[in-house]
């Protein structure tokens, strides 16, 4: 027997591997890199990974733990991923560990793996269309679901469920033997003609045409390109041209959205232009279902996954093009535990396996525009609407100068009106969810707020409640101010509730829909809401940020901006293109068919040099003067930025841990802090923020890993729980 001393890399918080001993027959029993490895860890058994596998060790050979047992090769990342996923731990300063650990489906994590299962998919009986029509006469959903199948045969549960579905619907289907389930048969994909639906193609205009043949001219080499178009101007087209022309080498394509409210929509598109299989990955799947797509991709069965960041570590057998639409989306960046930016570490995927990478949007972010400049990204621009729809024009009210009904002014009503005569549908947008942000009482001014996070509890009415947006605490609305004993008590501010109240105290007749955080909570409700809109259900539109990003409402003319201005005047340095982004993509949601759109924009300040420069020379001309604004301060991406955070239940532990890290000297980089985080406490804990700052990214990588071994080493690095976060976006943790 042969002893052979393995590197392992194990999903714990330290920056380091860990050695173990295997005993073979010979060398060629040695496991391959990124192999799982069964091993003991302090009284713990953990599944970890092979990084390195040597004939010897520093240590006594005697005293190495040895390894339990090697598993099975199904889950062994390839050298190429393995490569990808060392280069991600290591800009992100992350263990390796974990990162290797959250690129594989948590079925995958556990020792005691469950029994595989085949993929169930479903496909039409052969049965007279009468017979389907009788049956089906009073069941809508059922008919629609019927249909569903009846065009693309051989859905799994996971696509239909993202479509909307439900499983009593296909139940039904099931007990009136209009339907049969099969085993999904797991083979690679290899296209054939009947693989893309030709009707469902569009002509391409020049623009598209030039955007799609530069795509194509790079297969199998790298290249990114940013894809800038305005909204509605055919991006989607774009995209389905050039992946038909990589699934035509039989390759593989990776398209990556921003949350799962844009899947069931861009599955649709697709399932609709090609008749391939395809697979789905977002956290609204279990676990089993994750795994299913992670194992069709790796098969190379899958010719399309799309899925949000985390699809992102899937195994692939041969992938030829990876797609991130909306990539200034902040949803792309990780806000805990591993704080990768998806955008970026697909552009690295990209090169790491040579293929071109498309990043779409019609606001990209600053740094991609920057990359642009500067020739490292190929920039792709649209700038006409497709088909017969045009730019909707745009216009700001001056809220000062009118009454406000509870947050609307007479214009912006008179205007509603008007929309809804024609028979057309309006939207109403406010980025704040709730009925409240606050409540007080009128006579001693007391205000309800959460003493976990010494912030105001939101109020909420359906059903009757405050809760804290920071923590997540509840508790009962109040009669009577507990100061005082008033019973005065009265909210402050708007939040979509009351704007969907007063809307429909203001239109009777008109039918007012909700789409937030709240009202989406259930499985496939918001998939349901948005077909409802598109088939003419619902007149008004009231919601958050969900209603802005990439959702195509033909009948839409008319789209109502409410309290922007906190970001004109906002103490982070991203707030005004974050402002920009958010209003070109709420006002591109309008007059996206043949009828023209109008935007409205109440302001209290609508002379504020942002918001005219938007309003008047639109994003691109925007963003292009905040380049150089931000190149003029010294601020990203201009420069590099890492932010350490800590937080403690004693407020000087975390003060204390972060002056020993700014006091280490470190060369050519400018510090920031110790500081109160902007929400200095939250459920409890106190929270400080040091900021790091260079002019070159080495500089600052340099710098923090002499950081971190000082954190790693002090005192109280086991009494502070500490992150560090490598380009942050969100300055307000």
């Amino acid at each position: 027997m042969t002893d052979l001393f393995l590197e392992v890399a194990l999903p714990v918080p330290m920056r380091q591997s860990y050695t173990y001993k295997l005993s073979v027959a010979s060398l060629k029993d040695a496991p391959d890199i990124g192999a799982r490895v069964l091993v003991q860890f302090t009284s713990r058994q953990l599944i970890g990974f092979v990084l390195s596998v040597a004939e010897s060790c520093a240590y006594d050979a005697e005293k190495v733990k040895p390894v339990i047992s090697v598993l099975s090769a199904e889950a062994t990342f390839s050298p190429q991923h393995m490569a990808f996923l060392a280069q991600a731990a290591n800009y992100y300063h992350h263990p390796i560990g974990e990162v290797l650990n959250i690129a594989l489906p948590a079925v995958l994590r556990q020792i005691d793996k469950p029994k595989p299962e085949p993929v169930m998919v479903w496909h039409c009986q052969d049965v007279n269309p009468d017979v389907v029509e009788t049956a089906l006469k009073s069941a809508k959903k059922q008919k629609a679901l019927f249909q569903a199948i009846a065009q693309k045969p051989g859905l799994t549960w996971a696509e239909l469920r993202t479509l909307g579905y439900t499983k009593a619907q296909l139940n039904g289907l099931e007990e009136k033997q209009l339907i049969l389930s099969k085993a999904q048969q797991i083979s690679p994909f290899h296209w054939q003609q009947n693989c893309i639906n030709e009707e469902a193609k569009h002509q391409l205009n020049t623009e598209q045409a030039l955007a799609v043949s530069a795509i194509n001219h790079a297969a199998d080499s790298f290249q990114s390109f940013l894809l800038e178009g305005i909204t509605g101007s055919g991006k989607t087209e774009v995209y389905l041209q050039a992946i038909e022309e990589t699934l035509k080498r039989n390759q593989q394509v990776l398209v990556l959205v921003p949350e799962i409210g844009l899947t069931p929509q861009t599955l649709s598109r697709f399932e609709q232009r090609f008749n391939v299989p395809i697979a789905i990955h977002h956290s609204g799947l279990n676990d089993k279902e994750r795994y299913e797509a992670w194992q069709m991709a790796k098969t190379g069965h899958a010719a399309l996954l799309i899925g949000t960041r985390s699809a992102l570590f899937s195994s692939f057998k041969s992938l030829g093009l990876i797609i991130v639409d909306e990539e200034h989306d902040n949803s792309f960046k990780q806000q805990d535990t591993f704080r990768y930016q998806a955008r970026d570490l697909a552009v690295l995927r990209a090169r790491g396996l040579n293929i071109p990478i498309v990043l779409g949007s019609a606001t990209p972010a600053l740094e991609s525009i920057a990359n642009a400049q500067l020739g490292k990204f190929t920039h792709l621009t649209l700038t006409k609407r497709a088909g017969n729809a045009s730019v909707a024009k745009i216009d700001i009210i001056d809220a000062s100068t009118h009454r406000l009904e509870q947050g609307l002014s007479k214009p912006v009503l008179d205007a509603i009106a008007a929309t809804l005569n024609k028979q057309e549908q309006v939207m109403v947008f406010l980025n704040r969810r709730g009925y409240a942000p606050a409540i007080n009482c009128q006579e001693c001014f007391w205000l309800a707020d959460c003493k976990r996070c010494n912030k105001p509890y939101t109020l909420h009415q359906h059903p009757a409640r405050l809760i804290c947006h920071h923590c997540g605490s509840q508790k009962r609305v109040p009669v009577q101010c507990p100061e005082c004993g008033s019973t005065h008590i009265h909210p402050l501010g708007q939040g979509t509730e009351q704007l969907e109240e007063l809307l429909n105290q203001k239109f009777e007749q008109a039918s007012i829909v909700r789409i937030d955080r709240d009202s989406t909570r259930k499985k496939g409700s918001m998939q349901t809401l948005f077909n409802d809109i598109h088939q003419g259900k619902h007149h008004i539109l009231v919601g958050t940020q969900m209603l802005a990003k990439g959702h195509h409402f033909a009948n839409v003319t008319l789209v109502v901006v409410l309290d922007i201005d906190g970001a004109l005047f906002s103490y982070d340095f991203r707030a005004g293109e974050h402002m920009a982004q958010l209003v070109t993509q709420v006002s591109g949601r309008a007059g996206r068919a043949s009828k023209p759109g109008h935007v409205l924009i109440q302001s209290q300040y609508p002379q504020h040099p942002l918001l005219q420069d938007l309003v008047l020379n639109g994003y691109g001309h925007f963003a292009r003067q905040a380049l150089t604004d931000r190149k003029l301060a010294g601020l990203p991406p201009a420069s590099f930025q890492a932010l350490f955070r800590a937080e403690a239940n004693n407020d000087t532990l975390p003060k204390q841990f972060l002056t020993a890290l700014a006091d280490t000297p470190i060369a050519s980089c400018q510090v920031a802090g110790p500081m109160p985080a902007p929400a200095e406490k939250k459920a409890g804990k106190y929270r400080f923020h040091l900021l790091i700052q260079a002019k070159q990214r080495n500089t600052l990588h340099r710098a923090l890993s002499s950081l971190l071994q000082v954190a790693q080493q002090h005192s109280l690095t086991s009494r502070v729980r500490w992150t560090l976060d490598v380009d942050p976006i969100d300055l307000t943790w």
